[in-house]
């Protein structure tokens, strides 16, 4: 061994040679480390191909994978708050593996990212080099901390098998389509129909004459549409319906990152999530992949995962299914002469078409096409506070629509309360009872969202009440509480009631509840085809092209048409190329009318291609687009499987994971705790992920499902998310921020940093905030099975806690009196003897050990901990330990301090690594609650004491008390005449 053995270490010369030092750990530590992965000893054997476990072994025990979220390696490396979810999971895993489980656990890089390319912009140094050793730094952090990790299933995704792999998912998607009636197999909450299909199967439907053809009217019996058409109109139609597909249609652009982004990278205030640029809404091209068509089913199988019910309840909220009606309302004329908008209607989604009759006036999106041409004047009837002070509704639409355009999405939202906006001169019918109602624009009536336009119902809606109280707008309560509104009653009535003023000679909905008028209203409307009933979702598509060189390149080529062609899965992977500039064109934050320029476009060789793929060699263009940093975090757990697969039906393209092995991981119900979605056993991470990775890798899965790729619905079947450990930091007066390690002081006295008073503040840890901790100074001060302790002994895992170094030292202490329990730290020599332990340590140990399993069943090491601690204190009040004693503690302490537990187990004996050795089991006669002492005496004297259970018997407590040794002796053979039991107390034997 390169490392010297721990005894060598030189320690101070005031400790002990053998003392439980932070130089002693470090030794320890790095020993064990190098053992386990020489021994393979956290090898997961799969049930088949090349890995196999520790000495060739094959599986044994129930499957159990555990999973961290993705890590992506800073330059920064690892800070004290990072590791937390890392050692909890190793806790786990070590826990599951004690317990007979064939714990699977690895960690891979998501290595693709934006930092890296900002970096590379700043220095010219490919992304790649940054990367790369950033994840040296990172890796060596993470060994150092001990983490139980499969080393052989790392790896990074920008490794070139890996971008093989992300690029073979995306043509399976490319090449898919939803078919919304067709049955799926397995477990399924909702209807059970609607999955991906291959884009063959829709051409044959097609050209046989089953399936209509989308956006060509005719009858297609026997193929007869489809057979009209060209081949490029067949084109046009199926790449229309294509999973992943190319559209043009609103999107964020973001001038100051030069690229485009998803809703879920923008953040409530509109700006950019990375850099706080603006973004604006723009009509780009762009790939977008149709994740709405999965919206109902992202929604209904959360109730088949164990989930915290608050991100099940953000993905809901984000997916925002809605059930209600669309409702068409017809545009008139104004006169004879102005036309403008005659014969065209507007289409609303409303969740309460109960509410129809009292829809006063109709708002429409400053985009909507309706105002693409208006009144060239003001009907009769216009308010003049309707106008906006102009002479002409074009006027006043041209100058709204300017208004509008120079703000976010999200600023529109925030500047709802304004109620700013416009009549456009248009007037509209409302079908139900012919009322002609005014039209107006406003700008918190967003395009994007369900159809642009909304009927506004001031009686029942307390925004169309303010928006009407300003226009000067009429307000017809619809729905009302029993007995009328109470009296006063000024405004919107937004509470339960029943339905009022709402009848004409067909229809009347006088009288019902919500839910009955809203279905009679629904009926009515599709019987005089002005309506029907219909579900939206707030979802969008997924916006998936970035204008950035750092990422993976679409397989995708595009035609002399100007049409998608998928790259053959056998030239896969298309590699970066070399560009003379890594940046995306960026331009003032503010440019909303700029244009995105991506970086693959500089490389002109690169982006035009002649190759021939199967009709001979013709020119294609490459898109120069990259994906987006989600696409490799999509499915990354299924690589863990295996990523060194060179079975046949991997390594000729055929499947991204060998099915015997996905079954036998993640298929449904493959434990005993697995559910019948399956998936990944424990997959921890953090919330802020609730509504972009997890969802995003939600739908990649089921593509991978329904094309029969993977058995289980879901991919992560139990999420667990874990708090933050936040620091203080302080700053002086003039509000600069200090050392925070250099701070003295305390709550009592008050703050100082080299004698002058500091204000104390609370957040996260930063290199800006001076409060920054990282691992490596833990492990060179009290070493990594102390700093382990402490993370995990701080709180419950799902809650933020407070750093404090200071602290750090109980943890220490718990460690070196262990030591001291089994180690001499003057000699060296193992001091634990071999007499059986007293009743009263054997009750301590199996309540321990019934207590610590409990709470490592359920993710509560801090608790187990602390149970542990109060056990080792027995020990240390003890005038010797005997081994049968201590051997539990060391086994039970090994998931969370395993470096020391090793050592221990080792100087007691053990020829093998503890990691797979049974965890302990309590013996169900020692866990007695509590126990009373009973006095038994004989011929009124007092000849013994028994400690015995509150609830033991009569006839039991009668012959403990005649077996106890010095009542046997007391008694000498005389006959028993009388034995009085007062049970648990006391027992007096009459002789």
């Amino acid at each position: 061994m390169s490392t010297p053995h721990p005894d060598t270490v030189t320690q101070r010369p005031d400790e002990p040679q053998h003392r439980y030092t932070p130089a002693l750990a470090q030794q320890i530590e790095e020993r064990w480390q190098d053992r386990w992965e020489e021994r393979g000893t956290f090898h997961a054997a799969n049930p088949g191909g090349e890995l196999t476990g520790p000495d060739g072994a094959t599986p044994a025990g129930d499957p159990y994978f555990i999973m961290d979220m993705f890590p992506y390696p800073s330059g920064a490396g690892l800070h004290v708050g990072h590791p937390l979810g890392y050692i909890a999971t190793d806790v786990v895993g070590r826990f599951r593996m004690m317990c007979g489980d064939n714990v699977l656990h690895a960690l891979g890089y998501d290595a693709f990212g934006l930092p890296a390319e900002q970096y590379a912009v700043q220095t010219g140094q490919h992304p790649r080099v940054t990367t790369e050793a950033n994840m040296e730094t990172m890796k060596r952090q993470l060994r150092r901390m001990g983490l139980a990790h499969d080393s052989r299933r790392s790896f990074a995704t920008i490794d070139p098998e890996y971008v093989r792999w992300t690029q073979w998912i995306f043509l399976q998607i490319f090449d898919s389509w939803y078919d919304a009636d067709a049955e799926r197999p397995g477990d399924t909450v909702g209807t059970g129909r609607g999955r991906a299909r291959r884009i063959s199967e829709l051409r044959d439907e097609l050209a046989a004459g089953t399936r209509p053809v989308p956006g060509h009217d005719g009858d297609n019996a026997g193929g007869a549409v489809w057979a009209a058409l060209s081949e490029a109109e067949r084109r046009d139609v199926v790449d229309a319906q294509r999973l992943a597909y190319v559209d043009s249609s609103p999107v964020n652009w973001c001038p100051g990152l030069g690229t485009v982004l998803a809703n879920e990278e923008v953040t409530s205030d509109g700006r950019s999530e990375r850099g706080n640029f603006p973004v604006f809404t723009r009509n780009l091209r762009q790939w977008k992949m149709r994740i709405t068509a999965y919206a109902d089913r992202l929604t209904d199988d959360l109730a088949l995962i164990d989930w915290p019910d608050k991100v099940k309840a953000m993905q809901r909220n984000w997916i925002g299914r809605s059930t209600g009606a669309n409702v068409r309302f017809d545009v008139v004329g104004t006169t004879d002469l102005d036309a403008a908008g005659a014969g065209t209607q507007v289409e609303v989604f409303t969740t309460r078409p109960d509410t129809l009759f009292g829809a006063t006036f109709m708002v429409v999106s400053p985009e909507h096409p309706l105002l693409d041409e208006v009144p060239a004047a003001w009907p009769d009837g216009t308010h003049a506070v309707w106008t906006g002070g102009f002479d002409t509704p074009s006027e006043a639409v041209v100058a709204y629509r300017r208004e509008a355009a120079a703000k976010t999405a999200v600023e529109r939202q925030a500047d709802a309360g304004k109620k700013t906006g416009v009549f456009t001169g248009h007037l509209a019918v409302n079908p139900v009872n012919g009322d002609t109602i005014p039209v107006f624009t406003a700008d918190y009536v967003l395009m994007g969202y369900g159809t642009g336009a909304i009927m506004a119902v001031p009686g029942g809606d307390e925004r169309d009440f303010a928006f009407a109280e300003a226009f000067e707008l009429p307000v017809v309560h619809t729905v009302e509480p029993v007995g009328g509104l109470p009296e006063g009653h000024e405004g919107a009535w937004t509470g339960d009631g029943v339905a009022v003023r709402s009848a004409n000679d067909e229809i009347s909905l006088d009288g019902l509840g919500v839910a009955e008028a809203k279905a009679r209203i629904i009926a009515w409307l599709e019987a005089q085809g002005t309506g029907a009933g219909t579900t939206t979702y707030r979802l969008n598509d997924w916006l998936f092209s970035r204008q950035r060189y750092w990422g993976e390149p679409f397989p995708i080529l595009w035609d002399a048409d100007d049409r998608p062609v998928a790259i053959p899965a056998d030239m896969l992977p298309v590699a970066l190329p070399d560009v003379p500039d890594y940046a995306p064109r960026t331009f003032e934050p503010d440019d909303a009318d700029s244009e995105p320029e991506a970086p693959l476009g500089r490389n002109d060789d690169w982006v035009q291609v002649t190759l021939d793929l199967g009709d001979g060699p013709r020119q294609y263009r490459r898109d120069t687009n990259t994906m987006p940093n989600w696409a490799g975090s999509c499915w990354y757990y299924l690589n863990y499987l295996d990523p060194t697969d060179s079975s046949a039906a991997r390594a000729s393209g055929g499947s991204v994971v060998d099915p015997g092995l996905e079954q036998y991981w993640m298929g449904p119900r493959h434990n005993a705790t697995s559910g019948p979605a399956g998936g990944v056993d424990l997959y921890v991470g953090g919330v802020e992920h609730a509504v972009l990775h997890l969802l995003y890798a939600r739908f990649w899965h089921k593509v991978l499902h329904d094309l029969g790729y993977v058995s289980s619905l879901e991919p992560f079947g139990k999420l667990f998310n874990q708090g933050y450990i936040q620091a203080y930091a302080f700053t002086d007066e003039r509000g600069a921020y200090v050392p925070a390690g250099e701070v003295e002081g305390d709550e009592q006295s008050g703050w100082t940093y080299q004698g002058r008073p500091v204000s104390r503040e609370y957040g996260k840890m930063g290199k800006s905030l001076k409060n920054v901790v990282t691992p490596d100074e833990m492990y060179a001060q009290y070493g990594a099975d102390t700093f382990r302790v402490y993370e995990m002994s701080m709180g419950p895992l799902d809650l933020s806690r407070p750093w404090n170094t200071r602290d750090v030292v109980g943890s220490q202490r718990f460690l070196q009196r262990l030591w001291r329990n089994v180690v001499d730290e003057t000699t060296g020599a193992v001091t634990v003897t071999d007499d059986e332990p007293d009743v009263a340590t054997l009750r301590a140990l199996h309540r321990t050990i019934a207590d610590v399993r409990v709470e490592m069943e359920q993710m509560r090491p801090n608790t187990a901990i602390a149970k542990l601690i109060t056990y080792n204190n027995h020990l240390t009040g003890l005038a010797s330990v005997p081994r049968a004693a201590v051997e539990p503690l060391v086994l039970m302490v090994a998931p969370v301090a395993p470096h020391l537990a090793e050592e221990l187990w080792e100087r007691l004996g053990h020829g093998a690594s503890l990691a797979r050795e049974p965890f302990p089991v309590a013996d169900e006669q020692y866990l007695v609650e509590d126990t009373v002492t009973c006095v038994v005496q004989v011929k009124g004297k007092v000849r013994g004491r028994l400690e015995v259970a509150p609830s033991i018997s009569d006839a039991d407590l009668e012959a403990a008390a005649l077996a106890e040794p010095n009542v046997v002796r007391a008694l000498d053979g005389a006959p028993v005449r009388k034995v009085i039991v007062r049970a648990p107390k006391l027992v007096n034997i009459v002789v």
